[in-house]
């Protein structure tokens, strides 16, 4: 590739009358078998690929710079369009009872290796499904929770460090689950009961689950121990 151009521009600088001054013919063929009986054809094919690749890259290099930065038309311009969408079938419509009155939660002292447990009483007379069971249950643990979170922190962080155990019995009626909640608070247990909001399967105002402890085994049992697993 490189020798007929090679040939051409020696032998035409030779022919000129201009500064420079004629070739000898050992000057040519000494000049030529330098230049170019070297360069093997893997060595030429490297050359050309890094010649290419480089006038691709600066190319394309040029034309991004130039190119103007758009916004993209899916992203919203309006800000009601970024406001979340409120879930659907969100069970809600429950609320803990907090206005019976009670004694002193922080009475309870657990000894240091006495196990503590919370025992969710379900009613079963309402004909709640499983998932409803659930929820009910979740409204009344948070409420015995947020309870002694205010009125007996270190009773809460024994039932933790002991297992946070949790049983669910069965009552068969509201003045059942009401007589029991009554128990719990004569023995300065927590004790909360969830009063349904009647938006899905119960009456409004139906009293669902008894959340009774946590605490010590000893005294819930004196609350629940005679009531059967739900």
């Amino acid at each position: 590739m490189f020798r007929p151009l090679f040939e051409h521009i020696v032998t035409s600088c030779s022919q000129t009358n201009g500064l420079w001054r004629e070739f000898e013919p050992w000057e040519l063929e000494s000049l030529r078998d330098l230049l170019i009986l070297p360069m093997a054809s893997s060595q030429l094919s490297t050359y050309a690929a890094l010649i290419v690749g480089s006038l691709c890259i600066g190319y394309w290099a040029g034309v991004g710079s130039t190119l103007p930065i758009t916004r993209s038309s899916n992203l919203p311009s309006s800000p009601e369009l970024l406001e979340p969408v409120a879930p659907e079938n969100r069970d809600d419509e429950s609320e803990s009872e907090d206005d019976i009155p009670e004694n002193d939660l922080s009475k309870v002292e657990p000894s240091a290796d006495e196990d503590c447990k919370l025992v969710l009483v379900v009613r079963t007379d309402l004909g709640m499904t499983s998932g409803k069971i659930a929820a009910q249950c979740s409204h009344a643990t948070l409420a015995c929770y947020k309870a002694l979170s205010k009125t007996n922190p270190k009773l809460l962080r024994h039932w933790e460090r002991t297992g946070q155990t949790k049983i669910a019995v069965r009552c068969a009626s509201e003045d059942e689950l009401m007589l029991l909640q009554a128990t719990a608070q004569s023995l300065n247990v927590c004790a909360r009961s969830i009063q349904d909001a009647g938006r899905t399967q119960i009456a409004a105002g139906s009293r669902t689950v008894l959340g009774v402890g946590p605490a010590p085994v000893r005294l819930v049992n004196q609350v629940t121990g005679k009531l059967k697993l739900l």
